[in-house]
C-alpha cells in the first residue's frame, strides 16, 4: 500500500508536531527544551519546522527533556485521508487551491 499525499505529509511532520505538542503541554520554550535535553535550540527548531527528521533515539531523548515519553500503538491503516485525496483530484484546480488556503488558515488559527 502506498500512502497518499495527506498521510505522507502527516508522517513527515510527525516529529515536529510531537515536539510542539510536548512543549505546549509543559509550557516550555524551544530554548528550555534544548537545555533540558542536551541538544541545541536550532536542532529543536529544525525538527519542528520539518527541515530535519530526528532518529527515534534522539526524539525520545528530546521528549525526555520535557519529562515525556512517546508511546507507540499499532492499529489498522485508516485510509480516510487517502479517499479524500482521491476525491479532491476530481475537483477543478481553483477549487483545490481554495481548499488548501482554507486549511492553511485553519492551521494558523489553531496555533
Amino acid at each position: 500500500m502506498r500512502l497518499g499525499p495527506t498521510t505522507s505529509g502527516y508522517t513527515e511532520r510527525f516529529a515536529g508536531n510531537l515536539l510542539r505538542l510536548g512543549r505546549a503541554q509543559t509550557g516550555m520554550s524551544q530554548r528550555d527544551l534544548a537545555a533540558r535535553s542536551g541538544v541545541s535550540q536550532s536542532v529543536i527548531a529544525a525538527i519542528e519546522s520539518g527541515a530535519r527528521q530526528p532518529s527515534w533515539p534522539l526524539l525520545c531523548r528530546i521528549l525526555a527533556g520535557a519529562d515525556l515519553e512517546p508511546r507507540v500503538r499499532l492499529a489498522p491503516y485508516d485510509d480516510h485521508d487517502d479517499i479524500l485525496d482521491r476525491r479532491a483530484t476530481n475537483f477543478p484546480d481553483a477549487h483545490q487551491a481554495a481548499e488548501r488556503a482554507r486549511d492553511r488558515a485553519l492551521v494558523r488559527a489553531a496555533q
